[in-house]
């Protein structure tokens, strides 16, 4: 079978491009140059030359000591909390960024839930001299605020979005509102591998220096390019895009998904998409949608608001659906114990997203010589008022 995006975007049954008409020369242009571009020895020679002068890669791949004792395994950490910015973000706004420069772009706009996509894009603006607009969700803004504070200081817009949840849906349904608007000079850097194609794609690429990385350091490590398993947290879904991109057609790594579960997957708040989804459309592609049984799209919730996301990736619908993932939900309270407990073992704050991957031991036993790669998308710097009030620090 096949995980990788066809000509038309899909990814099995889900994907493709589902706009407007007015969208329809934006998307065109972009779906034409995209891998064009991407393969320009310029294009490629700069791309790289950011990512280790600027972002700091390779990014390391951590044995973690402590964690393998407690579960048995041996447990490896992909250090995405180490790059410039503090997440796996930034790989994906440098790229696009260029590629916005070479379509001749002068504005960029951008949505956010956690804030490190819009702290990564107000980056990568301030460094190419860009005008920046990212839009957040109300609540996001008052529970994000130190990466609010970041994107200011780096020359970004941000604008509130005041409807629905006033969470990271209705900020995209801004951007793309903005984008209708502003046609010819705007370039919209999507943050995850979602929207309409080529983006899930082009996210997935740009993202997939993680799991390049990965088999040449295990190579190193164990002797051997391809782990058991890969792990990671799923929103949108572009850090574990990245990390599973190079495993996804080798039949002996097992690919791993952690949704969050809130406070329950039938609590009736929970963002656990896989379980509770229904086919649907969402913000240009056709994925799996938590929706209410006339097509409404419900409400998401979870502690963390980069996985407060109604629909997933379509690349991981796909993975879901065919069953070459295995998909498991964490809730609230077992991620951020999860997360306190990596703090305690290895002395490393992760952010609450890259918490619920980590607690995938909760719900699944490896072997003692199973080499388990888990993705630390983020840091925690940016949690840790919800750190503070949860465990009252």
């Amino acid at each position: 079978m096949n995980y990788n995006a066809t000509e038309k975007g899909y990814y099995g049954e889900f994907g493709g491009a589902y706009i407007p008409e007015m969208l329809y020369p934006n998307v065109e242009e972009l779906r034409q140059n995209y891998l064009k571009v991407m393969v320009e020895p310029d294009f490629k020679k700069e791309f790289d030359q950011l990512l280790k002068d600027y972002v700091g890669r390779p990014s390391p791949l951590y044995f973690a000591k402590r964690l393998s004792e407690k579960y048995n395994t041996k447990v490896y950490l992909k250090r995405e909390d180490l790059n410039h910015t503090g997440a796996h973000k930034v790989n994906n706004t440098i790229g696009q960024i260029l590629m916005a420069k070479r379509l001749k772009k002068t504005r960029i706009i951008a949505e956010t839930g956690a804030g490190q996509h819009g702290v990564a894009t107000a980056t990568v603006c301030a460094l190419m001299g860009m005008k920046c607009v990212v839009y957040m969700g109300e609540i996001d803004i008052a529970r994000q605020a130190p990466n609010v504070a970041r994107m200011k200081m780096l020359g970004a817009e941000v604008r509130p979005a005041l409807s629905g949840s006033r969470t990271l849906k209705d900020a995209t349904n801004e951007a793309i509102r903005d984008w209708i608007n502003n046609p010819v000079d705007t370039h919209y850097i999507i943050g995850s591998a979602i929207g309409p194609h080529p983006y899930p794609d082009m996210v997935t690429r740009f993202q997939s220096i993680i799991s390049e990385e990965i088999k040449w350091q295990l190579k190193e490590k164990e002797g051997r390019e391809n782990p058991d398993y890969v792990v990671a947290c799923i929103g949108g879904g572009s850090n574990a895009a990245g990390t599973y991109y190079h495993f996804l057609h080798e039949p002996e790594v097992g690919i791993i998904a952690v949704e969050a579960a809130g406070k329950g997957v039938n609590s009736g708040e929970s963002a656990a998409t896989s379980a509770l989804g229904k086919e649907g459309v969402i913000h240009g592609c056709k994925t799996l949608l938590m929706q209410t049984n006339d097509g409404q799209i419900t409400e998401p919730y979870s502690i963390s608001a980069g996985l407060d996301y109604p629909g997933v990736g379509p690349l991981h619908a796909h993975l879901y659906t065919s069953g070459r993932g295995e998909f498991y939900s964490a809730t609230d309270d077992e991620a951020m114990n999860s997360g306190l407990e990596l703090t305690q073992l290895e002395g490393i704050i992760p952010a609450i997203e890259t918490s619920h991957a980590l607690a995938i031991f909760k719900h699944k036993t490896f072997k003692p010589d199973d080499v388990v790669v888990i993705s630390l998308s983020g840091r925690g710097d940016k949690d840790l008022d919800n750190y503070i009030k949860y465990f009252n620090l």
